[in-house]
């Protein structure tokens, strides 16, 4: 059996001005930092092997976050984010290999971020309903397979986001380890609607709020046997 804890970042300096944000790298806002720690303090007496986040810094604040707050987490260990040699920038970030006994890995990549919402991002939500009407932002912002101008559909986040899962975390999960996700609104519903057998309808319909932990447990199998969402 293995536990899969999925967190949305805490609030960013853009969800608080009501902004599309997708793939806009933008940091947490003092409310986000508050709501990583908190959910640390609701994760207390959760153990967390491997870590996958978004390659976007809210993600990623939310997860140190959450594992540095509180040495329970972590078991103790240091956590390590793990870079590629085909990361942008790379200056031999790959070269240490590590040291399993001491430290928790925590892995980034481009498959876990945000839905792109292309020309709307850096926009208002309400001023770009009051421009283009409330009913045709709703089906940019809610529907499944409609996508925003320039952006991806929530169909096509859920294509990229479920391949990687299925591929890179599922097997950390088979093999009995804990893996924490710190992801997106809209990566993190891709992954919900895989493990909850979710229609089209019902995953546009879901809403999950900032810096509140889901933790799922699993059979070795992968199936989910129960659920359990942190939130008081």
């Amino acid at each position: 059996m293995a536990q899969l804890i999925l967190i949305r970042h805490g609030q960013s300096l853009w969800n608080a001005l009501n902004k599309f944000t997708g793939w806009v790298d933008v940091p947490l806002s003092e409310r986000g930092r508050a709501e990583a720690t908190i959910a640390s303090c609701r994760l207390s007496g959760y153990r967390v092997n491997v870590c996958f986040t978004s390659k976007l810094i809210r993600a990623i604040e939310t997860a140190t976050i959450c594992l540095t707050e509180r040495d329970d987490i972590c078991g103790g260990k240091i956590p390590i984010i793990k870079h590629k040699e085909s990361d942008q920038d790379w200056h031999g970030w790959n070269n240490y290999d590590g040291n399993p006994a001491e430290e928790l890995p925590i892995f980034t990549n481009a498959a876990l971020d945000e839905r792109f919402y292309g020309e709307l991002q850096g926009l208002n939500k309400a001023d770009t309903a009051e421009k283009y009407g409330r009913e045709k932002v709703n089906e940019w912002r809610r529907s499944y397979s409609v996508r925003p101008p320039g952006g991806e559909s929530l169909e096509d986040t859920q294509k990229r986001v479920v391949a990687y899962f299925n591929s890179r975390i599922l097997p950390h999960l088979l093999q009995g380890d804990n893996v924490l996700i710190a992801a997106h609104g809209n990566s993190l519903r891709s992954i919900i609607m895989r493990l909850d057998r979710l229609s089209p309808d019902e995953v546009t319909a879901l809403e999950l709020s900032t810096g509140v932990p889901i933790v799922y447990e699993l059979d070795t199998s992968g199936e989910v046997i129960d659920k359990k969402i942190l939130n008081d």
